[in-house]
């Protein structure tokens, strides 16, 4: 799987059991590089978007249903059941520092891949990809 995670400065994924923070042109680029792959997540992410595309499933169990090369987008989950099944790590990385309730558990290594853009929301938000 390839999973997506939007994390602070500090890999912060959530505070007080939900998102730290959401950005329109953040979700825009996310379906971009997603493209027509499947792309998963549950139903707290999907409210994140006016109208679903085609490609997205939605179920709380996505983590695990999730299969090879199919992409998985995690904000208030614990991120377990993906050990060992990342591919491909994408991190959308605010500019900013917020007080955290659930981190990323992993170790990712040196970004493959390195973006910088623009948010609605933020300044800056930079795109990071790593390969496990």
């Amino acid at each position: 799987m390839k999973l997506i995670v939007c994390l602070d400065q500090k890999d912060g994924m959530s505070f007080n059991r939900r998102r730290q923070s959401s950005d329109r042109f953040l979700l825009e680029r996310m379906l971009e590089l997603v493209g027509e792959n499947p792309l998963w997540m549950n139903a707290y992410s999907a409210k994140l978007f006016e109208e679903l595309p085609e490609n997205v499933t939605v179920d709380e169990d996505f983590l695990s249903k999730a299969g090879a090369g199919d992409y998985c987008f995690a904000e208030n989950v614990s991120l377990l059941p993906a050990a060992g099944r990342i591919e491909q790590l994408v991190v959308y990385r605010w500019d900013k520092v917020y007080p955290a309730d659930r981190n990323y558990p992993f170790s990712k290594g040196e970004p493959v891949s390195v973006f910088a853009f623009e948010g609605n929301s933020h300044e800056k938000i930079v795109e990071e990809i790593y390969a496990p």
